[in-house]
């Protein structure tokens, strides 16, 4: 819901402040005092064409700004939120700014934004009727929409019915498609991927195999310089020759220390610290000739484990970086090989959902179309009775709903092929087989036609507002605007149309701008339009009006005297009637 609208340098208007409430709000003024710069400056926040001629005269830039309360619209916060902007207090501030010299410069949530992104988030919310305006209701898929909320709960079902039935299909030969248009490469990657698994499978690689290799092949490579260090380690700790040794050398250091041992506590400790360092020194002197005459030259193995390292890292450079990824690898590719391999078994499988799902989709079509049909009857003759009641007693409303049949094709079962509904083939789409158009008989005995050719501007307004009453509670939009719907109509046509009005504002948000006293009684809200002049410029502003200034400005309207006692009886008489009609 708009809850307030900022207009700055706009035509007339200097600068004012519109503040909205839900209900019905009716703008009133005197010929040419600015009442269509506020339809005006929605249509920019709904990123409409900028006019620089629109700027006001002696000013640089025109701006408007509209603050929306986004309880219960979700989808408005998350388009803000992906502009860039933010949403405060549940509120958001859409923007739009004029230059004298054409410039236009839009904002959502304080953040600078395209036109067309202004355009994407607002034009949800409000819809526009007047007699300039490309109305939301004039376009196809607007018409069907709104015919499928008019048809209920049980054609909403049939609606999503469908569309699943749809979707599955559509995915089955997208796969099927696939499948087999690329049959080739499928084999081609087949054969790639046998060949692989044939190599990883002739060597068998085990992980943690390379790091063992490794340290094998550098033992075996460097075995005679490893046996001759450990021999001359040997004879340092234990000379064979009679040499000098680390354990002849300790021996004698032992024997000088057991010698004062009992001389000196302190001594005696130092002898036992060597006794026990000669036992670990011929330890080690043991274990060291023991390394030593276990190392063997082994070319033969040596060659081995070089082969068997050459063919990992031949792996390795085609099937992963480790042999722990080429396992993987291979798991992955025998898994894949399975299913290449089945794909002629997949097809024949692919073509018998394909074939079921057509006749599924078929029997979905023509409920759905049924219930559309039996939708548009209710739909023309209630909108039919409301122009009745809004001065177009003889034009009717039909909602045709059609479809495009075509030849049988020579593959009944081939992607995009029209689907058999009974002995007719039609052309379908995501939304059904049905085409839907709204259809206008402006008078007895003329051909119905499209509402946009049927229909003079103000008979379109009326038309509009009559669609929309009938829509009322079905709308996704909360907020309509009319512009002059009540051109051309008059007397208890023109009361007509103010119940009308506060009807569909019972559930929605609506803003009229409107010349007869009958249609502004019936207000929630009234903003007068008024102008002043300084002798150079003429301005505008908009004011709220009391009770009573009500009374005033309705006799204005009835009979162009503001102090006229018996137009003042007449208004009071007229809001007591809408007050009672609304009640």
């Amino acid at each position: 819901m708009i809850e307030e609208i900022r207009i700055q340098s706009l035509g007339v208007i200097d600068s004012s402040t519109l503040e909205l409430g839900p209900g019905l709000t009716v703008i009133t003024g005197e010929t040419g005092a600015g009442k269509t710069m506020v339809v005006t400056a929605l249509g920019l926040l709904l990123g409409g064409r900028a006019d620089s001629g629109a700027v006001r005269t002696g000013s640089r830039t025109a701006r408007v700004e509209g603050v929306v309360v986004t309880d219960d619209l979700p989808e408005l916060v998350e388009g803000v939120e992906e502009a860039g902007g933010t949403v405060e207090d549940g509120r958001v501030v859409l923007a739009r700014n004029v230059s004298a010299e054409g410039r236009s410069r839009a904002f959502v949530g304080g953040a600078s934004v395209p036109v067309a992104t202004l355009s994407g988030v607002s034009e949800p919310l409000v819809a526009v009727h007047g007699q300039s305006d490309q109305h939301r209701l004039l376009r196809p898929r607007a018409q069907r929409d709104a015919l499928d909320r008019f048809g209920g709960e049980s054609l909403a079902a049939a609606a999503a019915a469908y569309r699943e039935f749809f979707d599955r299909l559509r995915a089955v030969e997208e796969e099927l498609t696939d499948v087999v248009t690329h049959a080739r490469e499928r084999a081609r990657e087949a054969d790639l991927l046998r060949l692989g698994l044939e190599e990883v499978e002739a060597v068998a690689p085990q992980a943690g195999e390379e790091a063992q290799l490794a340290a094998e092949e550098t033992r075996l490579g460097f075995a005679d310089t490893l046996r001759a260090a450990a021999e001359q380690a040997r004879e340092a700790l234990s000379s064979e020759q009679g040499g000098p040794d680390a354990m002849g050398t300790l021996g004698a250091a032992r024997t000088q220390l057991d010698g004062v041992r009992d001389h000196d506590p302190e001594a005696a400790a130092l002898a036992d610290r060597a006794a026990e360092l000669g036992y670990v020194l011929a330890d080690l002197a043991t274990d060291v000739a023991s390394y030593a005459s276990g190392i063997d030259t082994d070319p033969a193995r040596l060659a081995a484990v070089s082969e068997r390292r050459a063919d990992l890292i031949r792996l390795t450079r085609k099937y992963g970086e480790t042999l722990e990824e080429v396992l993987a690898w291979a798991e992955r590719s025998a898994a894949r090989l399975l299913e290449l391999d089945g794909s002629d078994e997949r097809v024949e499988a692919l073509r018998a959902d394909r074939a079921r799902l057509r006749a599924e989709l078929a029997t979905a079509a023509a409920t759905l179309s049924d219930l559309r049909a039996d939708a548009a009857r209710r739909l023309g003759e209630q909108v039919s009775d409301e122009l009745t009641l809004l001065a177009m007693p003889h034009a009717r409303l039909s909602v045709d709903v059609r479809q495009h049949e075509t030849e049988a094709p020579q593959d009944p079962e081939a992607p995009g092929a029209p689907l058999q509904v009974g002995e007719r083939w039609l052309r379908f789409a995501p939304s059904g087989i049905d085409e839907v158009e709204l259809l206008l008989a402006a008078n007895t005995g003329s051909d119905p036609r499209p509402l946009d050719k049927g229909a003079s501007g103000g008979e379109l307004s009326r038309v509009m507002l009559a669609v929309e009453v009938a829509l009322a509670g079905t709308s996704p939009v909360p907020t309509f605007v009319f512009d002059e719907v009540d051109a051309g109509v008059g007397g208890a046509a023109a009361v007509e149309v103010g119940r009308r009005l506060a009807a569909l504002a019972r559930g929605s948000q609506v803003l009229v701008v409107t010349h007869l006293p009958q249609v502004a009684a019936y207000a929630d809200r009234h903003v007068v339009v008024r102008k002043s002049h300084d002798g150079t410029v003429t301005s505008s502003g908009l004011t709220l009006l009391g009770e009573e200034e009500r009374e005033h400005e309705l006799s204005r309207m009835m009979a162009g005297l503001s102090g006229s006692d018996t137009a003042l009886a007449h208004a009071r008489e007229l809001l007591e009637v809408a007050r009672t009609a609304r009640a």
